[in-house]
């Protein structure tokens, strides 16, 4: 079995495409996750470490199907996610699969996603302590199956958040309702620039509870299999240092208090230095994602994240319809020259019309979670 936190010393690299890792006994489906009863942990391991764990769907299938067992299984007491490899805990979902997919015209996209959604909504809801140690990479997907969690575990190499408009899509496995609740208008600027956040910004976002060192998840891990989660982690976490995030919280408010993206660049600019490198940014992402994304976070509060996932689900249909997500992943994993060609082009050309049809209702597609169907109008 893979170890629970191998030797973690070199800095965590950017993801990139890849082909799954080799094959090891006792793992499903097809050696990309695995689970191992360990006492009373029961622990899953995220083992596509050339891609940085990069979700497939039948990873999500499996651990959909793990956990609704262990939920009902008296002789696990935690459940524990990491990542195998040592570059971090998952890069989100293979977006190569949906690029393939986008130009096949096919649907199995759709499908991943409501599976997915499915497996942020049990993870919300688990009845045992769910602890996720998000060392290394933890974007995107990886956030869903993290963030969600009772017991959220950054180290001194976490590398988080939510970068979808860099490909022209949107923050979405519950992201939205995370980043809304956020400090302030702090996780407006993380999700429309999708920056990389370190551990203490994301115990500062909310994202995270506790910061362990990276050299001592493995004593982590073995204490969960006997042990309270919450004795365990407590004894074992450490002070986190600042988060540079809430350092600059004074411009981000200031900045990101309004809900009109070109009236947020107009003030980042007038601002000057952090500011304004932030208002470049986001000028160089989609202007249909960050117009979307905007609108997503304001209407996420006050919901569930049953009904967000709902709205999420409806805006990434839509989003597969649109040019810029398959431009994005196009440009920036598949031919990789960097230079997406957005259509729009520019934030002045994306309409509220515009961004008000990625809202509209898919009917008999209509992504229904646990909660009663009426409950996501």
């Amino acid at each position: 079995m893979t170890d629970p936190a191998p030797n973690r010393t070199p800095a965590p690299a950017e993801p990139g495409p890849s082909e799954p890792a080799p094959s090891e006994q006792d793992a499903v489906p097809e050696q990309e996750v695995l689970f191992e009863q360990r006492g009373k942990l029961g622990v899953v391991t995220l083992n596509r470490p050339k891609a940085v764990n990069a979700l497939t769907a039948g990873m999500v299938t499996a651990m959909l199907a793990q956990l609704t067992a262990w939920a009902d299984d008296d002789t696990v007491a935690t459940v524990l996610v990491q990542g195998a490899g040592d570059r971090g805990l998952c890069a989100g979902g293979d977006i190569v699969a949906i690029y393939r997919d986008i130009l096949a015209g096919g649907d199995e996209t759709a499908g991943f996603w409501a599976d997915e959604y499915r497996l942020n909504s049990l993870i919300e809801k688990f009845p045992k302590p769910y602890v996720a140690f998000m060392d290394g990479l933890v974007l995107g997907g990886g956030v869903g199956i993290s963030a969600h969690g009772s017991l959220r575990i950054v180290t001194e190499r976490t590398r988080t958040g939510m970068p979808e408009t860099t490909i022209g899509f949107v923050p979405d496995v519950g992201g939205t309702l995370l980043l809304s609740r956020s400090p302030g208008e702090t996780g407006t600027h993380a999700a429309l620039t999708g920056a990389h956040l370190t551990g203490p910004d994301a115990l500062f976002l909310g994202l995270a509870d506790h910061l362990v060192p990276s050299g001592s998840l493995a004593d982590l891990a073995a204490a969960l299999e006997n042990e309270s989660a919450e004795d365990a982690v407590v004894r074992l976490a450490e002070k986190p240092p600042g988060s540079a995030l809430e350092a600059q919280r004074d411009w981000i408010d200031a900045c990101y208090a309004t809900d009109d993206a070109e009236e947020i660049v107009r003030r980042l600019r007038s601002a000057g230095g952090e500011a304004a490198a932030a208002a470049d940014t986001i000028e160089a992402k989609s202007p249909t994602a960050v117009k979307v994304t905007l609108a997503s976070l304001r209407r996420s509060n006050g919901l569930s994240l049953d009904q967000v996932l709902a709205e999420e689900y409806r805006v990434g249909l839509h989003c597969l319809a649109g040019p810029d997500f398959r431009e994005g992943i196009r440009a920036q994993v598949v031919d990789k020259d960097r230079n997406p060609q957005w259509r729009p082009a520019t934030l002045q050309e994306v309409h509220a019309d515009d961004v008000e049809r990625y809202f509209a209702p898919l009917g008999d597609r209509e992504l229904v979670l646990w909660e009663r169907e009426s409950d996501h109008a």
